[in-house]
């Protein structure tokens, strides 16, 4: 059984997020103040987590899972999480979306539970930038977190970087040279529409140029670009996504949600699981439709879906 929709797509790639908390404010996902977090008994809880990933490898074919947030690493039993994940079979890549504040930390240990990769969020390189973009003063918590997973082996390190006229948009290329220079593989993403206070402007997006990912100076290192909003890839879309109240998205963008929470605490079989998830993907519309009219953001923020 797979995880397939009515438009032939087949959905192998899993974000989970662990948590919607997250200890930066950017400007992009949140506003100042913060956001009310979801209250711990709708969590999922460690073993249920783990629980359903495992339904999705072992039953339904997914073959890459990806660890978001909010942030991640704020998720105390990572990784625990992170080593379960590792031992099931057929063993799934094992990827984290983070934005490296404590990473210095903890890459060890992650890579020793068997984490494979990681992407680190990284907008600016000017520490007054980045406290005003991300209303916190922790630029140098990056550096050292993204220094500590390329020692660790979490390679190659993608950093991503979305580009805001009148803020960052000058910094493309010390971007880039900083990146080559460690060798970190960097990738430009447009802004998206799921800032929490709906903020979004189409007209503050730096749009991608029209090629995914060039060759710096002939090769061999790459600068990619990721057109989720003016050159969208619906059409091969492979992903799918567990919140971290145990909500099925079967798009980044989707204005609704399958509940799978509800049915596992009802004490439903992993069969029965199985096919509530792929029922919840089965009806996945053709594309995300920002660049139609009639879109409207979701009503939930990125902190509160992953990435």
């Amino acid at each position: 059984m797979m995880l397939a929709d009515s438009f032939g797509r087949i959905a192998t790639d899993l974000r989970v997020s662990l948590t919607d908390r997250c200890n930066l404010r950017c400007a992009y996902c949140m506003p100042p103040e913060g956001l009310d977090w979801l209250p711990s008994p709708e969590l999922l809880t460690d073993d249920e987590l783990v629980r359903l990933v495992r339904v999705a490898v072992e039953l339904l074919g997914v073959r890459e899972v990806r660890f978001t947030g909010g942030e991640p690493l704020l998720r105390r039993g990572l990784a625990g999480i992170v080593a379960r994940t590792a031992e099931l079979r057929p063993r799934p890549e094992i990827s984290l979306t983070t934005n490296a504040i404590g990473l210095a930390r903890t890459a060890g240990a992650l890579r020793a539970a068997g984490l494979d990769r990681i992407n680190v969020s990284l907008d600016t390189l000017r520490p007054e930038t980045f406290r005003k973009l991300a209303r916190r003063d922790r630029l140098p918590d990056v550096f050292d977190g993204l220094a500590a997973a390329a020692s660790a082996g979490l390679t190659p390190v993608k950093v991503n970087a979305v580009l805001m006229r009148g803020l960052n948009d000058d910094e493309a290329a010390p971007l880039l040279r900083f990146c080559l220079s460690r060798g970190y593989e960097l990738r430009f993403i447009e802004q998206m529409p799921l800032d929490a206070q709906h903020g979004w402007k189409r007209a503050e997006m730096v749009t991608a140029a029209p090629a995914e990912a060039f060759l710096v100076d002939g090769g061999p290192a790459r600068v990619g670009v990721i057109a989720s909003v003016t050159r969208p890839f619906c059409g091969t879309c492979d992903r799918v996504r567990l919140t971290a109240d145990g909500q099925v998205r079967n798009c980044l963008f989707a204005r609704t949600e399958s509940d799978l929470r509800g049915p596992l605490r009802a004490g439903a079989s992993d069969a029965e699981l199985a096919e509530a998830w792929r029922r919840a993907v089965a009806v996945k519309l053709p594309g995300h439709g920002i660049n139609d009219p009639s879109f409207l953001q979701p009503d939930r923020p990125m902190s509160a879906i992953g990435g």
